[in-house]
């Protein structure tokens, strides 16, 4: 017994020096590095911020916070993308002008009336802040609330700066194909890939850098990149505090799992675990069964990834109360799981064991227009719902791969 409590002892007594270990490796995302250099990039500046919760540093202190006190730098204005700027804003709800109860700076809306900071709005600074966490996913509003400030901002000689934070899929994986030029909306604002392995500020100097601003003014951008991040790191391996950038985004990785389940979702066939305690991480409908399904995708070696029958019922949204069955999905592999097409090999498997629910038999007509966004491209539908085949798919999704990989590389910051 005083051998198993020496050896407790000894344990408790290392693990300070492990978090230590871990704290000392921690990545500082933008923020914590213009703070560092006395916010030599916006001092003498009044500034504008377009943030949310996830703007923090590693010790969870608001970037708003953090402006509010600099020396020498005037913040007066910030402005709200989905959710708000302190995230009391529930998802797809309207964000109205406010005034922030912290600071008494005025708050302008960037998800309501307009989705453009107006150039009243931008009347009275110098210089547009951008600190958000995203998920690493075009469908994701944050990039597109960017890009639309950015243009505005050439347009009206305003600088845009962007404080850099990790793209939490890495540097390295890249999936789908580009936006067409029909297909650009607000969760596809951008010509790039869903999967597009680039952080905020590298993807800013690519927007520049490509002429993918809809201005011909240029635009004076700033990237206050980040210290110590590398191109193959998850968010896990940042050590930074992870705050939720949206309501079913709780953890990191459920942010690898949003790009795997996502576009199905957009068909409300199925329920892919938003409104139980698995959001983006099952496929399960009333009509499935569980065992056989598991058994038929883990049949297929869809590289990466392993799948177990699950039942459950919705505590909201799709199919609430309802008993469903199906699989939860696990990413046993990140670098070789085709992370994008997961979603199409299990409509593939249900179009096989389940004929009269096809996916697009069970979709609403409403929802067809919304998946045509996200996936970026009317084609994928004509292409993929023939047949129900990946194999029929590949060819449209993989077309932009080889040049976009090849054009990301000149903006790489890390």
């Amino acid at each position: 017994m005083r051998h198993f409590i020496f050896a407790l002892l000894i344990a408790v007594m290392a693990w300070p020096s492990r978090a230590q270990e871990r704290q000392e490796f921690r990545v500082k995302p933008g923020v914590e590095v213009l703070r560092d250099s006395g916010f030599e990039a916006l001092r003498g500046k009044r500034v504008g911020l377009i943030t949310n919760p996830t703007g923090v540093d590693n010790s969870l202190k608001a970037t708003i916070d953090i402006l509010k006190e600099a020396p020498e730098v005037e913040l007066v204005a910030l402005f709200a993308p989905e959710h708000g700027v302190r995230g009391d804003i529930t998802a797809g709800a309207t964000v109205g002008n406010t005034v922030d109860p912290a600071t008494g700076v005025k708050v302008y809306s960037l998800y309501g009336a307009t989705k453009k900071p107006t150039a009243e709005m931008l009347s009275g600074i110098d210089a547009l802040v951008y600190d958000i966490q995203d998920n690493g996913c075009r469908s994701y509003t944050f990039i597109s609330t960017m890009a639309i400030a950015m243009e505005q901002c050439a347009r009206l000689g305003k600088e845009f700066v962007v404080l850099d934070r990790p793209n939490p899929l890495g540097g390295n994986k890249v999936e789908g194909l580009c936006t067409d030029p029909d297909e650009i909306s607000f969760v596809g604002y951008l010509p790039v890939p869903y999967i597009y392995g680039l952080t905020p500020g590298e993807l800013a100097k690519m927007i520049v850098g490509e002429g993918m601003l809809k201005t011909d003014k240029p635009l004076n951008l700033t990237v206050v990149r980040m210290d110590g991040w590398e191109r193959g790191m998850l968010f896990e391996d940042t050590a930074m505090p992870w705050v939720l950038p949206s309501p079913h985004i709780p953890t990191p990785q459920t942010a690898i799992y949003y790009p795997a389940t996502g576009i199905a979702g957009e068909l409300d066939y199925l329920s892919i675990g938003v409104g139980y305690t698995l959001p983006f991480r099952t496929f399960a409908a009333p009509w499935i069964n569980a065992s056989r399904l598991a058994a038929k995708l883990n049949g297929m070696d869809i590289p990466g990834v392993a799948f177990r029958p699950i039942h459950y019922k919705p505590y909201y949204g799709f199919k609430r109360g309802e008993n469903l069955q199906g699989v939860e999905l696990y990413i046993t592999d990140y670098d070789a799981a085709p992370l994008t097409l997961i979603q199409f090999y299990v409509m593939e498997a249900l179009a096989e064991l389940y004929p009269a629910h096809k996916a697009l038999a069970d979709a609403p007509v409403k929802r067809l227009s919304m998946f045509d966004k996200v996936t970026g491209s009317k084609k994928v539908r004509p292409v993929f719902f023939k047949n129900y085949k990946v194999a029929d798919l590949l060819p449209l999704w993989n077309r932009d791969l080889e040049s976009f990989k090849a054009s990301k590389e000149k903006y790489h910051l890390y």
